[in-house]
């Protein structure tokens, strides 16, 4: 009885073995097969680019749907590579935690979509107070936290780009870390941060556009700008009048020409030292709204006051300086 037990076995060890013999002949025999092409049995190539496997030889596709399953990104070493990882938000310096902390939605439903009960409403909000608390460790992050929402909120108003927000965010941590805040009041150096920032990024705007949506007057503003860039050693240059005429022109619905013309009336007023000792904002105005004339556009000086926010005395004293030059570069 057993050796007729052990006979069997080993016959069904055999026939196992054969088949799983048979299946791998048969898999490397199709691997073979799609490493040909079915027409002229050329080699088969692989284009990354196109995301298509293609004949050598004849160049036919037989395939052109091809996933790439691998990231969209090139590291060239390890350190690059971490950095580009996705496990995870990316850390941002304009939160007080540079996001590395939980948030708790304002959303009251569950993973279903579904509404939750009045009792699980209010756990689910005696969860958000305390982690809101547990997120301010101290002193110092309730102060970074109230300034970065400061920076978010302004920035959202002046409609300046991420960039120059995550700029203001550093700007304001290392004064915070130098301890230039004592005797300052928040909302000032975060202000006078987000005014530095824009500068330095090329999309500047006036003191009195920030002083519209900051909490501090102007003067607080100038003078916390100067102890700021003074004491952080920041490198910003004069303020450009350039930089203000592609915003002008797109508020006021100019067209390309006049914005172009606006440009060659602002470097001619820098080329004989016009522009010296002016507010940038002024000449950008007047520059705009003579380059309307010029063009035959329709644009008051009561418009281009309202957006670039100065006088329409202002705006008259400057353009006519810069159609002066333009006539003396003329005549020259």
């Amino acid at each position: 009885m057993s050796d007729t037990t052990t006979t069997r076995t080993y016959s069904t060890d055999a026939k196992a073995r054969d088949v799983t013999s048979r299946e791998s002949e048969r898999d490397e025999r199709q691997r073979e097969e799609e490493q040909f092409c079915p027409e002229c049995s050329g080699q088969l190539v692989h284009d990354s680019e196109h995301g298509e496997t293609v004949c050598r030889e004849c160049g036919l596709v037989v395939e052109d749907t091809v996933v790439d399953r691998g990231p969209e990104w090139r590291a060239f070493d390890s350190a690059e590579r971490d950095s580009k990882s996705r496990v995870g938000a990316p850390t941002t310096k304009m939160m007080h935690d540079k996001g590395l902390s939980t948030n708790i939605g304002w959303q009251n439903k569950d993973a279903y979509g579904k509404s939750l009960s009045p009792r699980q409403r209010e756990q689910m909000q005696r969860l958000r107070t305390w982690n809101e608390r547990f997120r301010t460790r101290d002193s110092k992050e309730r102060n970074l936290k109230q300034a970065l929402g400061e920076i978010d909120r302004m920035a959202s108003a002046l409609g300046l780009p991420e960039n120059v927000r995550e700029t203001a965010s550093v700007i304001y941590r290392r004064a915070l870390n130098d301890d230039l805040l004592p005797g300052r009041s928040i909302e000032g150096v975060a202000t006078a941060s987000l005014y530095a920032a824009a500068r330095m990024a090329g999309t500047p705007r006036s003191l009195d556009e920030l002083e519209k949506v900051s909490r501090v007057d102007k003067m607080e503003l100038t003078r916390t700008y100067r102890y700021i860039v003074r004491e952080l050693k920041l490198e910003i240059k004069p303020a450009d009048p350039e930089q203000y005429v592609p915003r002008f022109a797109s508020e006021l619905g100019l067209s390309d020409e006049a914005e172009r013309q606006a440009r060659q009336l602002l470097r001619g007023a820098k080329e004989t030292g016009v522009h010296s000792g002016k507010s940038p904002v002024g000449l950008a105005a007047a520059a705009v709204y003579a380059a309307a004339l010029l063009t035959n556009e329709k644009v008051t000086q009561s418009e281009v006051s309202t957006v670039a926010d100065i006088s329409e005395v202002t705006i008259r004293n400057r353009y006519k300086e810069l159609l002066e030059v333009q006539d003396g570069n003329l005549f020259a």
